[in-house]
């Protein structure tokens, strides 16, 4: 069957759906459209036991539209503010999070803190490392990229360590690293996973007409591909009504450069 007209961003949507699928009842964090639009997708399909908030400090069973909305519309199913949000999903371990670090390396770790230069005098300053050093040994993360190049999949380590990821250099005699639990990254190339050796990064599987060689073109580090990765699902007429339903003023649009095409072939 011939998969309907779609947008990269709606594909990426679907796929960012699928790192929920099996995870049982656990807070869905979507950070950015894309990743939002996925766990709304999934709560929505075949994920309907993921907990999900407003955004702000509600948890729904309906996922709320992005963008502008009217509060009045929500159906709160509970109360999940900030304040309780690492006791109760955090620390517990259940909550999957899917974010978009400035640089990634080899072993899955991320930085979110600066770029170049070094800690004392940076060359461009970012954000900071955040709650990444305990998000990433409490719960499950997943990775969404938009742009997929050496500039984000740098070869050696990331320019500032933020999270703990599956460097076997890092990791120290006596430890705990159990908690750590690095699952997929989405990019607007291929999706990723972390099934090579000592945890490298390994190629899954590739959007449409995308070849092996283009990714690995565009990343930093030895890219452990296993065999002929298969094409990434298209999205479904069903899925995109839904999408369409849970972004009505388009900013999916927005997040690929150009809005190309899901169909490359």
């Amino acid at each position: 069957m011939t998969a309907p007209d779609h947008t990269l961003a709606e594909l990426l949507i679907v796929a960012c759906s699928e790192l929920y699928r099996d995870n049982g009842e656990i807070v869905a964090t979507g950070i950015g459209p894309i990743p939002r639009l996925g766990a709304s997708l999934a709560k929505s399909t075949h994920a309907p036991e993921l907990l999900m908030t407003d955004g702000e400090a509600y948890l729904v069973e309906d996922p709320v539209p992005i963008g502008p909305r009217d509060y009045d519309e929500r159906k709160p199913s509970g109360y999940l503010p900030f304040s309780r949000y690492f006791d109760s999903a955090v620390w517990t371990g259940k909550r999957h999070a899917v974010v978009s670090p400035i640089q990634i390396d080899r072993f899955g770790q991320m930085n979110l803190s600066y770029i170049g230069g070094s800690f004392e005098k940076p060359k461009v300053q970012m954000l900071g490392a955040r709650g990444f050093p305990g998000n990433t040994i409490h719960h499950i993360n997943s990775m969404f990229v938009p742009a997929h190049s050496t500039r984000i999949f740098v070869p050696g380590e990331v320019d500032s360590v933020s999270s703990v990821g599956y460097n076997p250099a890092r990791r120290l005699a006596g430890a705990d690293f159990s908690g750590v639990d690095l699952r997929f990254i989405v990019t607007n190339l291929c999706v990723m996973d972390f099934g090579g050796p000592d945890h490298a990064i390994r190629l899954i599987s590739l959007h449409d007409g995308v070849t092996v060689d283009e990714v690995k073109a565009a990343t930093g580090f030895e890219l452990i591909v296993d065999g002929t990765p298969p094409t990434t699902p298209a999205p479904t007429a069903e899925q995109l009504e839904i999408i369409a339903r849970l972004d009505p003023h388009n900013i999916r649009a927005t997040v690929i450069k150009g809005n190309p095409s899901g169909k490359r072939g």
